[in-house]
């Protein structure tokens, strides 16, 4: 059994993410971490409260004293940790559906545990092996005041709030019933910014949208960024740890050109961007000509943050990464994904000049995904069989990092399972529409007639 995938753990909740499997992963992870303090937070979802109360139960089993955060944006409990030097058991399930939760792990340095941290814990998940306490020594919980107050005052004193200010923007922000809702459009009033909102109020049920901040799902942020004439829309998932912007005109920013516009903001020659084997060739090319390394890994924050913290250790620089998806960090800030943090940056790039100039070096691109989706293993194995197979039929360069992406030199494809969610994703780049949407149907032609016969 596999408890963590790319990004903690996830699962439709009170059906594989039961409170007594919550509350199993606190244990083992109370029982890694020998703290005596350890906090629950959690984002807006209906189950969260059920399961924020199912961790606090564990640690407390175990003998840590509980800090209940309440609802607050992973990036909000990330700055809890590293101010307090407390670990944080953060209930969310980010982007995925309202009916999914699940839990993130956060060291006392405010940063999302690493690969080797986390097997660690799992070890001890799957081991059954915790360290309860005698009841006179079972932890007490505490409610704490103000950390969403606190975050958002962090974030102020890390931003150019002048450069923003002189700007006068109007700010369209939808936080999709999110975490961020409880923050973002204070921050970016705060900011200087005329903030107008969508799908703002907190909701677990997420009525407006899906929390994932796909295009599919921001109709009512493009609409109201036209009727407003709004200088950028903003919008987060669940838990506020990822940013998508919307133009000027109502037009939606692909999320990999607004990191490639940011990289080539933070970059100097020599200095390295971390990203993930989906990567688009907008960052290759901002990495090229800022003469700085690019490095890959597989998908999921974990990975990107553990390679982060690898190369810093060997003394190079890495001002910068993240992925296309919206999820960007800036490690000389903090080592964590911020959706607002992120907004921010974008924000003081159009101090200079519009969002649509901002990003009209990286257009040019087209980007198809396909998810599959499959029940049970056998399924599962039917479809990354179809995928190997079709990867070594292929004369394109395959890459294994994580799944299989064939590079054509005038464009890419990647088929992977999903850490988070039961399916496959194919992932497909190129300048023309056409060949994008060619080479990911191929592979999901395979791909489903494999299940099919299944």
């Amino acid at each position: 059994m596999k408890v963590f995938g790319s990004s903690g753990t996830r699962g439709v909740a009170n059906e594989a993410l039961t409170p007594e499997f919550v509350l199993k992963v606190a244990k083992a992870a109370g029982t890694v971490w020998r703290s005596d303090r350890v906090a629950v937070a959690r984002d807006t979802r209906a189950t969260g409260e059920m399961l924020a109360d199912a961790a606090a139960s564990g640690l407390a089993s175990v003998g840590a004293n509980v800090d209940r955060l309440g609802i607050v944006p992973t990036p909000g409990a990330q700055a809890y940790a590293e101010r307090e030097e407390t670990p944080v058991v953060m209930i969310t399930a980010s982007h995925n559906p309202p009916k999914y939760n699940g839990v993130k792990l956060i060291g006392d340095d405010g940063v999302e545990l690493a690969v080797a941290d986390l097997e660690r814990i799992e070890q001890k998940f799957l081991a059954e092996k915790f360290e309860s306490v005698p009841w006179s020594q079972t932890g007490e919980s505490r409610h704490v005041e103000g950390v969403r107050r606190e975050y958002v005052e962090a974030l102020l004193d890390a931003v150019d709030r002048e450069k923003i200010a002189d700007a006068d923007l109007t700010v369209a922000v939808d936080p999709g019933h999110g975490a961020g809702a409880l923050t973002s459009p204070e921050f970016f009033r705060k900011l200087g910014c005329r903030v107008v909102t969508a799908n703002s109020q907190p909701d677990g049920h997420f009525p407006g949208r899906n929390p994932e901040p796909v295009p599919e799902n921001l109709g009512d942020l493009g609409r109201l960024v036209a009727a407003t004439d709004a200088d950028v829309g903003i919008a987060h998932d669940g838990d506020a740890d990822r940013a998508i912007f919307y133009d000027e005109n109502g037009e939606y920013v692909e999320g990999d050109a607004t990191l490639a516009a940011l990289a080539a903001a933070e970059l100097e020659p020599g200095d390295s961007v971390v990203s993930a084997v989906n990567v688009s060739q907008r960052l290759v090319d901002v990495a090229d000509e800022r003469d700085a390394y690019l490095e890959l890994t597989p998908i999921g924050s974990t990975n990107i943050i553990t390679r982060i913290r690898e190369l810093e250790k060997q003394g190079k620089s890495v001002p910068v990464a993240g992925e296309g998806n919206g999820g960007i960090f800036f490690p000389d800030y903090r080592l964590s994904r911020d959706g607002a943090y992120t907004a921010a940056k974008f924000l003081e790039l159009l101090a200079d000049r519009p969002a649509s100039e901002v990003v009209a070096p990286y257009d040019g691109y087209h980007n198809v995904r396909i998810n599959i989706e499959y029940d049970g293993d056998a399924e599962r194995e039917a479809l990354l069989a179809a995928a190997e197979r079709e990867a070594q039929d292929s004369d394109a360069e395959m890459t294994t990092l994580d799944g299989y992406r064939l590079d054509y030199g005038d464009a890419w494809v990647l088929a992977r399972p999903s850490g988070t969610e039961p399916m496959v994703r194919i992932y497909a780049e190129a300048r023309d529409e056409a060949r994008a949407e060619e080479l990911a149907e191929e592979f999901e032609g395979q791909l489903r007639a494999a299940k099919a016969e299944v």
